[in-house]
């Protein structure tokens, strides 16, 4: 479903991502885990066209990022971000319905399946519909967000690193239920992080980035017998002190 060729990007005399070449399988969960300026949210923003590699090619869906309508591609990918980007002035149905509504889609379609994703985050419609997001905790926000990106049944998701703003315990929960989530969805799904402990328990393949370069390419079970260093460096960060 999303294929990298041979892609490159620079920005001036800086290159980002160098030859990188993937093939992300459909319906799994793909983790792009690194350090700051590793690459990852650069290789993520390639798949919905909002940049465009310096060579190479992306694919999405046979087709590549520079054949595909970009209005209509990033409809057809949901988005999560971190902090989740919801508009203000819009009630939470409002935000949750508001790529549908841009799709044409009709009212009564979208009122039924912003109430089905509400039930699905945890958010009970009756309690959470009309409120706005200031009225909502960081989490509350995040699956709202997760909501949104997922309204139109799209079948990719793009997160980039959504939930690296919040308490530590809230951020345990939304990784443990998105995980489950993930599994019901059978959805292709890319999730951006820096944090060695949510790749491994998100993701069924880690692709650890440095410089712009793929390191490791693994199951989270692979991922920890492997004898990269910056592998070991990110595996030696959650090793519990003697």
């Amino acid at each position: 479903m999303i294929e990298l060729r041979n892609v490159s990007v620079a920005f001036d005399d800086t290159t980002v991502v160098r030859d990188v070449t993937l093939e992300l399988a459909r319906a799994e969960t793909t983790v792009l885990l690194g350090r700051s300026g590793s690459g990852k949210t650069t290789l993520l923003k390639l798949i919905n066209a909002m940049l465009m590699p310096s060579e190479g090619t992306v694919i999405v869906d046979g087709t590549a990022t520079d054949q595909h309508d970009p209005i209509a591609l990033r409809r057809s990918i949901g988005y999560v971000i971190q902090e989740a980007g919801l508009l203000p002035h819009y009630t939470v149905r409002r935000n949750i319905g508001l790529v549908p509504e841009l799709c044409e889609w009709q009212g009564e379609r979208i009122d039924k399946r912003v109430d089905e994703l509400m039930q699905l985050v945890g958010l009970p419609p009756l309690d959470f519909a009309d409120r706005y997001p200031h009225q909502l905790s960081g989490g509350q926000r995040q699956r709202v967000g997760v909501a949104r990106a997922l309204a139109a049944n799209p079948p990719i998701l793009l997160c980039d690193e959504p939930f690296g703003a919040l308490d530590p315990i809230t951020r345990a929960e939304l990784q443990s239920e998105f995980r489950a989530l993930a599994d019901r969805l059978d959805k292709t799904i890319v999730f951006v992080t820096h944090d060695v402990r949510e790749a491994l328990l998100i993701g069924h393949r880690i692709i650890l980035l440095g410089e712009g370069n793929v390191l490791v390419d693994a199951s989270p079970t692979e991922f920890r017998q492997s004898n990269n260093l910056e592998a070991r460096a990110f595996l030696a960060s959650i090793t519990e002190p003697a």
